[in-house]
Formats: C-alpha cells, sequence, structure tokens
C-alpha cells in the first residue's frame, strides 16, 4: 500500500458520519443504533387494505401491522363491509407468504361472534385459502386481493 493510499484511507476513517433512524446525525455508532425512546406509533404501525372475494360475498378489511417485522404481525384492523355484523375489529394475526387474520364482532346482529381468515400467497397478489366462524378456518374459500 502506498503513502497516498495510507492518507485516503485515514481521511476516510475520519469523515466517517453516524445517522440515528430519524436521520440526525450522531457522534457516535453507538448513538446511532441505540433504542430509541421516542418511537412515534407510525414507525411500528402501517395499513393496508384487502378485499375478500369468495364469489357470493365480498369482504372489504382494512388492516395495520408492523413492517419491522415480517411475517408482519398484525396490530389491529377492522373488516368494514360485506359480513353480517359489520365492523369486526381485528384482534391479531400476522401477513407474510401465509396470512391469518382473528377478528370480533364488533357490530350489530345475530351472527358469529368470531371469524378466522387464512391462506397462502399467490401472484397477482393475493392469498387464497379459507375462512370460518367461532374456532373454525375452513368453512368457506376465499381469494383475498392485497390492494396496497
Amino acid at each position: 500500500m502506498t503513502t497516498q493510499a495510507r492518507k485516503q484511507k485515514g481521511q476516510a476513517r475520519a469523515e466517517h458520519r453516524f445517522h440515528n433512524p430519524q436521520g440526525a446525525e450522531v457522534k457516535t455508532r453507538d448513538e446511532a443504533f441505540a433504542t430509541q425512546m421516542d418511537v412515534s406509533t407510525e414507525a411500528v404501525s402501517t395499513a393496508c387494505k384487502l378485499t375478500l372475494h369468495n364469489g357470493q360475498v365480498t369482504f372489504g378489511i382494512e388492516v395495520k401491522y408492523n413492517p419491522n417485522t415480517y411475517p408482519h404481525v398484525v396490530t389491529g384492523g377492522q373488516i368494514t363491509s360485506g359480513i353480517c355484523g359489520a365492523p369486526w375489529d381485528i384482534t391479531g394475526g400476522f401477513v407474510g407468504e401465509t396470512i391469518r387474520l382473528d377478528a370480533k364482532r364488533a357490530g350489530q346482529g345475530s351472527c358469529a361472534n368470531t371469524i378466522t381468515i387464512v391462506g397462502e400467497y399467490q401472484n397477482p397478489p393475493a392469498y387464497r385459502g379459507t375462512y370460518g366462524f367461532d374456532g373454525a378456518t375452513s368453512s368457506f374459500k376465499h381469494t383475498t386481493r392485497y390492494e396496497c
């Protein structure tokens, strides 16, 4: 290695800059990767829309999930239309190569109390699978389009 190359390598080290997840410049690498206590809810949650089709009925679904996980952990949302007793509050699940959504009825009516939707990813972006009520997961077939 030449003297000139050593000088350039040494200068590059001296000029290294660190940034935290918010983009602010910090002094050390440790500060850049330190756990942030003031993380906004937007940083750990995003939303997408899904449309479930089973041939006879269409459900409008809004899912909130953590984009920093994979498979994405579902943190909330609602089934907003197309199902008896809508809206339904989504209480958990995940979205990845497979999908699982668990929801409970929040609306009025003499409908089931819970629904579970499961499926496998396919192209174009959609999930093919089944859903069922009150603990069942395979009562009805569906294709759920990913609209985000």
